[in-house]
């Protein structure tokens, strides 16, 4: 069974969950170390416990989308590769890791790494870690599944989301951290998983000031999903100070306008696509 799992589902100043990133898979048993593709990484080397927590190796992953240059995005994707060169040095990495990005985030990547990382781990770059840029209509098979990657026009740094049709046939579509543009409507139309990002709940929008930050709502988000005739619905990268109530009360909000099914996910917690 293809399924997503998420390791975090928060914006860039949470506390309280990790930021958002997630992994795409095959199969439903971690222990037996199934390739696996990671989008996004997060701001730090907690994604490096968001993967034990799950039950996987940070060694299982073959391939990695990096959406845009915010640290929330782009720094445990450091840990990620200094985890996997580490590996590669002790003979315990098959193949190579390829990184999907615009080459402005690839730059960021490879200068951060040769900053912080030792130089042995540095010189898998280019050798068994390949930098592969993207651009909008970029079209890629990875892991048996077809991406086509586009530019989400983000307002405050070039960013890209994607429309990736499962082995299933199913077409997942992910939005960045971003409302959804108008000229990306018709690509993002009749998913069967649209992921939008929901900084707040629109009942809260003076609290969280979200349009001010360039984000959404659930209401928001939700009204995307009907008007798109999106089977389902995932909700991330929201604020951290409701966790406590955030699924039921998103789940709830994004209901009122859309009819199909709501996934307000947490942390580690997995679905089907």
């Amino acid at each position: 069974m293809e399924k997503i799992t998420m390791l975090g589902t928060g914006a860039a100043m949470v506390t309280q969950c990790y930021n958002t990133c997630f992994i795409m898979a095959d199969d439903d048993d971690a222990t037996q170390g199934a390739e696996v593709m990671l989008i996004d990484g997060g701001g730090g080397n907690g994604i490096l416990q968001q993967f034990e927590r799950i039950g996987r190796k940070v060694s299982c992953v073959r391939n990695i989308f990096i959406s845009h240059n915010h640290s929330d995005h782009l720094m445990g994707v450091v840990w990620v590769v200094r985890a996997i060169t580490q590996e590669i040095n002790k003979g315990r990495y098959e193949g190579n890791l390829t990184v999907y990005a615009h080459p402005k985030s690839l730059d960021a990547l490879r200068t951060i790494c040769g900053l912080v990382m030792q130089p042995k781990l540095n010189a898998h770059f280019d050798n068994r870690v390949i930098m592969q840029p993207i651009a909008d209509g970029t079209e890629a098979d990875i892991m048996g599944r077809h991406f086509r990657f586009f530019d989400i026009q983000s307002t405050k740094e070039l960013q890209h989301g994607f429309v990736c049709t499962m082995h299933n046939g199913h077409r997942l579509g992910f939005c960045g951290d971003e409302p959804l543009q108008e000229c990306n409507e018709a690509l993002m139309s009749d998913m069967d998983l649209l992921m939008q990002e929901a900084y707040c709940l629109y009942e809260d929008r003076e609290i969280f000031n979200p349009y001010a930050k360039h984000h959404g709502t659930a209401l928001d988000s939700a009204r995307n999903a009907q008007r798109l005739h999106a089977k389902r619905l995932v909700l991330f990268h929201t604020e951290g100070r409701s966790l406590a109530t955030r699924k039921v009360r998103y789940s709830a909000e994004a209901k009122s306008l859309f009819s199909g099914e709501v996934i307000v996910p947490d942390d580690l917690e997995s679905f089907s696509i």
